[in-house]
């Protein structure tokens, strides 16, 4: 601050200044806060200095203008916007910790508890709608009474699983979010191609189909697509069948061959929505050659559960699924698979979300009604070995998906 100004500050504090050089003062001082903290003591000092000579208070507040008013009133103005922020913030946080309580205490509640339940809803959903695709999650609660999954999309390509995709899920208390899913490199959602055995063009007989379906048996691109790839590799493959089979007569078939079926396709009939122009199956519902175990499916061995801070526990346990034959048990799988589709069919506010197109209440009908039959099945193994499906009267359609270097133990 020069010596100039401040002599501007005194002569103004003792009303010697003109009004326009009086309006010029208080320009700058509006521009800068430092010079009122000074004019402060200025405007004290002089009422100090009056009052040794004798003036009253009035004739004080007459001779010297507002200023000092002015600038406690801006004081007090700065004061209040302050408290108004730190009111406003500590309202918030109390809000976000009381949220962060009620979120804990909703997706912990039950048995088993809502964050696990809801998790096996979508990992479920995602195991039935996506040929050889599953998806391991965890969930993370966060203020405001949402929860987090995340995880990765991992499928079978021989004696290994891949990552294919990031996945990810929001839940506001117990409503979903439709997933997001972000494919890694060129994979989009696999080769994953079903064809119907009961399907044919209205224009052809069935003679005709039949003679057609024999020449794709051998010249298929995609047995070509086989024959080209490196000895040392292994595949995932995508068949469809030349009729219905049911899980037991399908497993028969791997039974003595170096290869794994990871997902059968089931029939739930032949709708025209969910057959595009080439007779493909455009949204395939299935099940894993490994069940889709639910929370009452274990048989527990042990328990424990510890409590930390006022609304949280740490639950230890462990346990074992059913041991299923690993080419029978034909009739255990459909179960598994009937009640995967009930526990969906419950939470169809959620599966719907991971997989829209899923028509539960038609599709447990049909199996209620028809049973269990497959049409299609995912297998993975040795691409040479593959190759020899080709002789398979009972293959009638192949479709390559994902290829990995060789990772692969004989089965033979």
């Amino acid at each position: 601050m020069s010596e100039d100004f401040k002599r501007k500050l005194q002569d103004y504090a003792e009303g010697k200044l003109t009004d326009e050089e009086r309006e010029e003062v208080e320009r700058e001082m509006e521009k800068m806060e430092v010079y009122q903290a000074y004019l402060e003591e200025v405007v004290t000092q002089s009422d100090q200095k009056h009052s040794r000579e004798g003036e009253d208070r009035q004739t004080t507040r007459n001779r010297i203008p507002p200023l000092k008013e002015a600038v406690i009133i801006r004081r007090g103005k700065w004061k209040a916007r302050v408290m108004n922020v730190f009111t406003v913030l500590s309202v918030l946080l109390v809000l976000t910790v009381i949220s962060m309580i009620i979120t804990g205490v909703f997706y912990g509640s039950g048995t088993p508890d809502r964050m696990k339940a809801y998790r096996d809803v979508v990992e479920s959903a995602v195991a039935v709608s996506h040929p050889n695709l599953k998806v391991n999650m965890n969930g993370t609660g966060n203020a405001f009474f949402t929860m987090d999954f995340t995880g990765k999309l991992n499928k079978r390509v021989g004696d290994e699983e891949i990552g294919v995709a990031d996945f990810s899920m929001r839940f506001l208390l117990n409503l979903a979010s439709a997933p997001q899913i972000t494919w890694q490199g060129n994979i989009i959602g696999g080769n994953s191609i079903f064809y119907h055995p009961d399907y044919k063009p209205a224009n052809q007989s069935e003679q005709q189909e039949t003679n057609r379906r024999e020449e794709e048996r051998f010249n298929h691109n995609e047995w070509i697509k086989l024959e080209k790839l490196p000895e040392g590799t292994v595949a995932e493959a995508y068949l469809s069948l030349d009729r219905l089979f049911s899980t037991d007569e399908l497993l028969k078939q791997f039974e003595h061959k170096n290869m794994d079926p990871v997902w059968f396709a089931v029939d739930t009939g032949l709708d025209p929505k969910q057959v595009d122009s080439g007779g493909a199956i455009t949204n395939p519902v299935g099940f894993p050659y490994f069940p889709i175990w639910q929370s009452d499916d274990m048989t527990v061995d042990f328990y424990s559960e510890e409590k930390t801070g006022w609304f949280g526990k740490v639950v230890s346990s462990g346990g074992s699924y059913p041991s299923l034959e690993s080419y029978g048990d034909g009739e255990k799988r459909n179960g598994y698979f009937k009640k995967t589709l009930y526990m969906l069919q419950k939470n169809k506010g959620i599966s719907t979300k991971v997989a829209p197109f899923l028509q539960l209440d038609h599709t447990i009908d049909y199996v209620e009604k028809n049973g269990v039959r497959l049409y299609g099945a995912v297998i993975t193994g040795p691409v040479k070995e593959l190759l020899k499906l080709r002789e398979e009267p009972w293959v009638r359609d192949i479709r390559v998906g994902e290829v990995q270097l060789w990772n692969w133990q004989s089965r033979e």
